[in-house]
């Protein structure tokens, strides 16, 4: 049976492959976030979805129980979805793949995505991600941008991947891409573990950017904004109520002031304020390393 089910073909021009995925990776509910509001920026349209029966163990993600208009009972499975988007002031079109990460076949699975990355011509990668760490609320979000193409992470001010040990499906999924001939770079937010269950929409509020940033269209999220405002205020609030906390909030600022400056308000790489510059040099290495070749 094929694990793709296509709903139709896409017409994209040149698209962008951008992933994130609900679980492990996902501190803060970050990276799914950020991937609902570029589908919501550009109206994305679902064109395919991945079979979950062989991915999951239905006793850790459950199917769903819903009811419908008419009251009668339905099973929502916890399919994984492929949708291409359209961005007429860019370059490139889209195409967000979503989903919980799977517990099984991951080989099989990344297989699967690669497949379908060949099918619509996709340029390149991008997989979004989130992880705790000591870093205080009240800061701009630190994202770390990681490639394994030399050539990329020069170009975009990326680093090589040093870490070792246990890995998710952004590992499995970036290496099978990777080896597939499409590039692949990854952007990680960090979230604060001290309010780790809480979602995050600051954190998503600057995956949103990065990766717009590699498209060069802007995405204008005014209630994704004032999530943000409203997580940090009431975090701040929680923290106040607490000595201990207040006083550990402040050390994490004022480390990390000091490692801002020492960065020269670089985050994970990438300036601030450099989106025009990122989405140049892309396009530039796009160029330069033609699929083809």
């Amino acid at each position: 049976m094929e694990m793709v089910r296509w709903e139709r073909r896409p017409e994209l021009r040149r698209p962008l492959l951008v992933v994130a995925f609900e679980g492990w990776n996902d501190a803060g509910d970050a990276s799914s976030i950020a991937l609902g509001c570029l589908a919501d920026a550009w109206s994305a349209e679902r064109f395919a979805t991945i079979d979950s029966e062989e991915l999951y163990d239905f006793t850790v993600t459950r199917p769903q129980v819903r009811l419908t208009d008419t009251g009668q009972r339905r099973i929502e499975w916890p399919d994984i979805e492929l949708l291409g988007a359209r961005v007429p002031s860019a370059r490139h079109d889209l195409v967000l793949l979503r989903g919980v990460e799977p517990q099984l076949r991951w080989r099989t699975f990344a297989g699967a995505v690669v497949s379908v990355a060949e099918a619509v011509n996709a340029e390149m990668a991008v997989i979004l991600g989130a992880l705790l760490a000591d870093v205080p609320h009240t800061r701009p979000v630190r994202v770390s941008g990681t490639t394994d193409d030399q050539d990329l992470a020069n170009r975009l001010g990326l680093s090589p991947p040093s870490y070792e040990g246990p890995t998710g499906i952004v590992g499995v999924l970036h290496d099978a891409l990777r080896r597939s001939g499409i590039p692949t770079a990854s952007f990680w937010a960090a979230v604060p573990h001290y309010v780790h269950q809480l979602p995050s929409p600051k954190a998503a509020l600057a995956l949103v950017e990065r990766s717009s940033a590699l498209l060069g269209a802007s995405v204008d999220s005014p209630e994704l904004r004032e999530a943000a405002l409203d997580y940090e205020r009431q975090v701040s609030e929680r923290v106040a109520d607490d000595e201990d906390a207040a006083a550990y909030v402040a050390q994490l600022e004022d480390a990390d002031d000091v490692e801002w400056s020492n960065t020269e308000a670089e985050i994970g790489g990438l300036r601030v304020g450099d989106a025009e510059q990122l989405a140049a040099e892309v396009e530039r290495f796009l160029r330069d390393h033609p699929r083809d070749s």
